[in-house]
């Protein structure tokens, strides 16, 4: 099992990414279909490595990293691999919210 603050979030977010993309694609069809059930996989592995990512940090920190990046993963992921529109404002926003996970974590190091 992982063990490495730095791998766990990658671990987390991407997963927690995965999930959200593939429930979208899995969204409005049977509900037994593969993307759903894929989607709920990824979902039940990321909250693995995110309760072990917990036992890290304290939780002011590691929240707030993990909901950030995820939140800049599956723009990211929803604009390339699902075609979404995201605007210059949306993107603006993801860049405040940024910076302040930036202050999050550097007041954790002073």
């Amino acid at each position: 099992m992982p063990n490495h603050p730095a791998l766990l979030i990658i671990l987390t977010v991407g997963l927690n990414t995965l999930a959200q993309a593939l429930l979208k694609l899995g969204a409005g069809q049977n509900p037994l279909n593969l993307y759903l059930g894929g989607g709920i996989l990824a979902y039940g592995l990321s909250t693995i490595f995110y309760v072990i990512f917990l036992g890290k940090l304290n939780l002011s920190v590691a929240y707030p990293i993990v909901i950030g990046l995820t939140l800049l993963a599956t723009t990211i992921a929803g604009a390339f691999l699902l075609g979404e529109k995201v605007t210059a404002v949306h993107w603006l926003g993801i860049g405040l919210m940024l910076s302040g996970l930036g202050a999050i974590a550097f007041g954790k190091l002073i």
